[in-house]
């Protein structure tokens, strides 16, 4: 029995009214399954872990990249069964569907139903990661993409207050140009491996796949199954040198002379004298350092093509 997690409002509307089409697909496919639907924020995550413990080893998340974030973080909250025991599978009809891009998961839902029925899978690395919230209480949460601290958060932030209705990546844009005057670099330290560097950073992104901000690829030199998190760290610049370097973002921000990549299998970020540094996960914003990224190798088991 395949269970979906449905988050209705995810794509502006687009998953709700893109539902009957599911259940036509499964019909065909000969899909035995059961629909769940979330109906406030982190519900998902609930659903999901509630599935598992009632039984459910076969999950798909059907929305955006929050709600596949969502369903991740119930699959691994959950104590009853090791995480590598149950499938991960994705129907992507939301805003930014970043993710997917890695594994080249189609936005077709009949074709997205066979990948399923195929079942087929591979394992991917996970961050576990330590944080505070802004009531300053320790939490943790978990990613299977991008993370972002500084300015990247800053935008999230916004970005999940003001969502409208147009394509994600002239949205993302948008958001950079509305907050870039708005926002101050901060000094933070950042702890890789136990080699560290202090400096005001304009954003600092930590990822396991490549995509990010509706198609952009803030860490380009990532692999989710290497064992390793792909680092890119971007000094402070002007506001003019901010919006020139948008264009080093698909895929090129190696060759700006701001930014510094590398890979770690342990990061600690700590705010300095002059502020906090906030953070994102999976493009939902979260909190603020102090942080710590714990990697969880090879411990998501996911349905793909």
């Amino acid at each position: 029995m395949w269970h979906f997690i449905v988050n209705p409002s995810a794509g502006n509307g687009k998953t709700g009214q893109q539902i009957p089409a599911i259940k036509s697909a499964l019909k065909k496919a000969g899909i035995p399954y059961k629909m769940l639907l979330s109906e406030r924020g982190w519900h998902c995550a609930e659903l999901a872990q509630n599935a598992i413990e009632n039984g459910a080893r076969k999950l798909v998340a059907v929305g955006g990249d929050g709600t596949g974030h969502e369903v991740m973080n119930g699959i691994f909250n959950q104590k009853v069964v090791p995480t590598s025991e149950i499938s991960f599978g994705f129907i992507p009809i939301g805003t930014g569907n970043d993710w997917v891009k890695t594994y080249k998961i189609p936005r077709n839902i009949e074709q997205n139903i066979a990948i399923l029925k195929a079942e087929k899978t591979t394992f991917q690395d996970i961050g576990l990661v330590h944080y505070l919230n802004d009531k300053n209480e320790p939490t943790q949460r978990y990613f299977l993409n991008v993370a972002g601290m500084a300015y990247d958060a800053f935008v999230a932030k916004i970005s999940n207050k003001e969502r409208r209705k147009v394509s994600s990546t002239l949205y993302y844009y948008w958001l950079i140009f509305k907050c870039l005057f708005k926002y101050k670099t901060k000094h933070a330290r950042l702890i890789l491996d136990h080699k560290t560097t202090e400096q005001k950073y304009y954003t600092i992104n930590i990822g396991l796949c490549k995509y990010s901000g509706g198609g952009m690829q803030f860490t380009p030199h990532a692999l989710p199954d290497d064992g390793f998190f792909a680092v890119t760290g971007v000094k402070a610049m002007s506001y003019l040198g901010v919006l020139v370097a948008t264009a080093f973002l698909y895929g090129h921000i190696g060759k700006h002379s701001k930014s510094d990549l590398s890979k770690s299998k342990s990061i600690k970020v700590e705010p300095m004298h002059d502020g906090e540094t906030l953070l994102e996960l999976d493009g939902e914003y979260v909190g603020k350092a102090p942080v710590e990224f714990v990697l969880l190798e090879k411990s998501l088991k996911i349905i793909v093509p």
